[in-house]
């Protein structure tokens, strides 16, 4: 049942920011956030009890508080809201590319996931980051996270994997997941482009 959660999360909060990612980005950060503040709140119980990912009450209850709080800060301040999108949708990529080029694992994912979040959240906030970027990694980044929403409903891989090596290698036995994701990270950058005016605006002046 917590993976069936889990998953429908998942693809909700990655399609949304997906297909829809810069068309109100006041709105949809908060969700984008939520949903990371879920992820880190749960996967930081695990760390430290050792047991699986949303295997315990405190992972859950810890990855609501994370989801509140991480929602109204992304909502209300525009640093934070872009610090939380950037950083995790760069930890989503990451993970990803490391992922698909074979690396089993999992503190190098993780790692590579961390460096390439911290670049793009920098990034974010020294420059005038433009819209035309945005709608690049909000399609990327959200085809990432509905994927493996998907693959958590169809039962392909399950939450317990998160922390195991078993994660990756069931990944690279259904190679279709990879087309999926182009699929979806095309569709996404190519349905939010239709709007040509946010194109020329940076996210500073679509989030006023």
């Amino acid at each position: 049942m917590q993976d069936i959660a889990l998953g429908i999360l998942a693809i909700l909060a990655g399609a949304f920011f997906c297909f829809r990612g810069q068309l109100v980005l006041r709105f949809v950060i908060p969700i984008w956030g939520a949903f990371a503040g879920f992820s880190l709140g749960a996967g930081l119980v695990a760390s430290i009890t050792g047991d699986h990912f949303l295997g315990t009450v405190l992972g859950w209850s810890l990855g609501l508080v994370f989801a509140l709080v991480f929602a109204i800060f992304a909502y209300l301040y525009y640093a934070v809201g872009v610090v939380i999108a950037m950083a995790s949708i760069g930890f989503a990529l990451g993970a990803t590319l490391i992922v698909a080029l074979g690396v089993d694992w999992n503190w190098v994912i993780i790692l590579v996931g961390i460096v390439v979040g911290a670049l793009l959240a920098i990034l974010a906030i020294v420059t005038n980051l433009p819209m035309l970027l945005l709608i690049l990694l909000s399609a990327f980044g959200g085809a990432s996270v509905a994927v493996t929403g998907l693959m958590l409903l169809f039962g392909v891989v399950d939450s317990a994997d998160f922390n195991d090596e078993a994660f990756t290698s069931r990944i690279h036995d259904d190679w279709w997941w990879y087309l999926l994701f182009l699929v979806l990270a095309i569709a996404g950058a190519l349905s939010q482009s239709r709007d040509a005016a946010a194109l020329r605006r940076s996210m500073r002046e679509s989030w006023s």
